[in-house]
């Protein structure tokens, strides 16, 4: 935990001087006020790791669905970080996911795996 030390100074300076004017006898001292506030800041973002997930779930098969439908089935199953190829190798982004179809997945369908496991799906485009 990180704790930062912030400095704020208030009524600074403040000479009080009755009606005579400066060096008169009736001027007042200098007011001056000082006041510490204490921040305490969390950890940064880069710090922070999630805890290992002990709960696991089974990767379902969506191979020979379209590429939208696929992402669907496995975000139902619990399976939110996913990832996408051009099967074709051409590199090409897939912008119409209705229009593609997954030939391949990693891991292969049946795998027991937690939540925030990678899953990859390669596709190519419908009829190709």
């Amino acid at each position: 935990m990180v704790t930062q030390r912030w400095l704020a100074v208030g009524l600074t300076g403040f000479l009080l001087v009755a009606c005579g004017g400066p060096g008169s006898a009736d001027s007042k001292p200098t007011l001056t006020t000082t006041a510490t506030t204490t921040v305490t800041a969390g950890p940064s973002p880069s710090e922070i790791t999630p805890p290992p997930s002990t709960q696991t779930g089974v990767v379902p098969n969506v191979v020979g669905l379209n590429h939208q439908l696929a992402q669907d089935t496995m975000q139902a199953a619990g399976f939110y970080f996913l990832t996408e190829e051009d099967a074709t190798g051409q590199g090409r982004a897939l912008l119409n996911d209705r229009n593609w179809v997954v030939v391949t997945q990693s891991p292969a369908p049946g795998t027991q795996a937690p939540p925030d496991t990678k899953i990859t799906l390669r596709s190519k485009k419908i009829g190709e």
